[in-house]
């Protein structure tokens, strides 16, 4: 029986995946340097300045919307998106080692929200998805765990960023040194 995850003729020499997982894939990777990124730029502002707060606020509203983001993909993932055959351009370790690297980073992503959502609980205030909806602690996280949190949430995000880095490095080794379809599969086909 064939399903909607096999390939068909036309997509057997170059295999992409769908248009959902695309999009949550690339979703989720924008989202995540830019979380990176501006938790960086706001330890140049003073503490309670305008602009600090600013980006403290978007980070929490985009932490929730990585936090929908990753849902949604692990959910597409499990039940409906496309699953492909490793490139034949590398070795078994090599395509293991990618698999775990790719569940190391869902693992670590979801860590990261879970860490995230715990220490603005354990700071005490409230927080809001861009204004529109607040979040309640339903957990009554405990204020003096707010010092943990933060530095899990802190070197989390570092390891997330080196895992993602090296896999994108994969993807233009791939590309550039293997010269395989393993990058093309994951673009939006061209127009």
């Amino acid at each position: 029986m064939m399903s909607h995850h096999s390939l068909s003729p036309a997509n057997a020499l170059s295999p992409r995946y769908d248009k959902i997982t695309l999009t949550l894939h690339w979703a989720t990777a924008f989202i995540v340097i830019f979380l990176f990124l501006i938790a960086q730029i706001w330890d140049f502002f003073p503490h309670g300045s305008y602009w600090r707060m600013a980006l403290q606020s978007l980070h929490i509203s985009f932490g929730i919307a990585l936090a929908a983001v990753i849902l949604l993909r692990i959910l597409w993932r499990a039940t409906a998106g496309r699953h492909l055959p490793p490139p034949t351009t590398t070795s078994a370790l090599l395509n293991n080692l990618a698999r775990m690297t790719h569940w190391a980073l869902y693992v670590l992503v979801v860590a990261q929200v879970a860490l995230g959502f715990l220490l603005r609980w354990a700071q005490g205030e409230p927080f809001t998805f861009f204004g529109l909806l607040n979040v309640p602690d339903i957990f009554g996280v405990d204020p003096f765990m707010r010092r943990t949190f933060a530095n899990l949430h802190a070197f989390t995000a570092w390891v997330v960023i080196l895992l993602a880095g090296l896999h994108a490095c994969a993807a233009l080794y791939h590309h550039y040194v293997l010269r395989d379809d393993t990058l093309r599969r994951m673009m939006p086909p061209a127009k």
